[in-house]
């Protein structure tokens, strides 16, 4: 089997109006969507969220990684990886240049499961066939108040979501407090409370303030609650707080997912496979997290992630956002997207490969 094509695009979808998180607005999301084609007719399908730099990681894609890859067997998935790695090594190690290697990996497992004529999950462990949610939400918007957002996580537990995961880190504490005091009444004290600051906070007396104003409502985890890159100050937070601080949506590879937990920054790690190297490289990290009993929780992407979570022993939960709040988007140009049931499980395709499918026809409307 040959590559015969790489094909890299972006794609930008619009929100109806802006959301907001602690330190961002937004107005649409664009994605890179990778494609790579075989002689016999097989094609793998790969993407990767831009955060406004779709077109840069498409780019890199065919400017860089076609020629590593045209002619070589698509199967080939951990040398493949390692050739695109150690060949831009000197100006890709993480960040955009690792999301383009990143989509490449992801249509080339794609393939590979097709080839093999097996669902990926299945080809890469097959631990479960259905795995749990999270109802992600919880967004800023300026006519939002505590009201709406009663209302928002009362649909997500209607839904049958045992657990929530709600925005903190825009306002003041005492505000915040009183934000996620209103959640946790709302979905009352058996449910799982999780809180996502973004890296809002950048010092250990700033982060420790807020989290300990939340400790009375028991949340499970405070995701980001400084940037990532401060691992010490996060490591203290961490040592600080009685809950666990979670990371890692943004991190690359598995050498920094080790430095993390290896200096005590988080106690549940969030690859997201569009982010850290792809396929190979999350379940690289998934491996690591494994040998220390440590839950990955990855961050966004469902569609993808449902089948790595249920591919793994250690994966604890897949992050869900409901299209009609219109945060996440992309299930707008998937033809089949997937869904929790009323149980808040996802049943994972047993189609071959990592069964999402893309609506061309979405596609060629929000291409850029």
């Amino acid at each position: 089997m040959e590559i015969t094509e790489v094909e890299s695009y972006p794609i930008e979808i619009p929100l109806a109006e802006p959301v907001s998180f602690s330190n961002r607005t937004i107005h649409f999301r664009d994605h890179a969507i990778t494609r790579i084609r075989t002689g016999e007719g097989l094609e793998g399908v790969g993407y990767s969220l831009g955060y406004e730099a779709a077109g840069l990681i498409a780019d890199s894609v065919e400017s860089r990684l076609e020629e590593v890859l045209v002619g070589e067997d698509p199967r080939d998935v951990a040398r493949l990886w390692e050739e695109m790695y150690d060949s831009n090594v000197q100006i890709g190690r993480t960040g955009l240049f690792l999301r383009a290697i990143s989509s490449v990996d992801i249509a080339l497992w794609d393939l590979k499961a097709k080839a093999a004529g097996e669902p990926l999950y299945k080809l890469l462990g097959g631990y479960a066939d259905a795995v749990p949610t999270y109802a992600s939400g919880g967004y800023y918007r300026d006519d939002k108040g505590h009201e709406g957002l009663r209302e928002e996580v009362r649909r997500y537990v209607e839904e049958g979501h045992d657990v929530v995961k709600m925005k903190v880190g825009r306002r003041s504490v005492p505000e915040e407090e009183a934000r996620v005091a209103a959640v946790r009444d709302e979905i009352g004290p058996d449910r799982t409370l999780l809180l996502d600051a973004n890296g809002v906070w950048e010092s250990v007396p700033e982060g420790v303030r807020a989290c300990r104003a939340f400790e009375p409502h028991d949340p499970y985890f405070i995701e980001e609650p400084v940037m990532i890159d401060r691992v010490e100050t996060m490591s203290q937070l961490n040592d600080a707080i009685d809950y666990a601080v979670a990371t890692g949506e943004l991190e690359g590879t598995r050498h920094d997912f080790a430095g993390l937990y290896d200096r005590g920054a988080a106690g549940i790690l969030q690859p997201d496979a569009t982010v850290c190297g792809g396929i190979t490289e999350w379940l690289r990290i998934a491996n690591y997290a494994s040998a220390h009993d440590v839950p990955i929780a990855p961050h966004y992407n469902w569609n993808l992630h449902a089948s790595l979570v249920g591919a793994v022993e250690n994966g604890q939960w897949v992050e869900y956002f409901y299209r009609d709040m219109d945060v996440k988007v992309f299930d707008d140009v998937v033809a089949e997207p997937l869904a929790p049931n009323d149980e808040g499980m996802i049943e994972l395709p047993d189609e071959p490969g990592h069964g999402v499918r893309l609506d061309e026809d979405a596609l060629e409307e929000f291409r850029v």
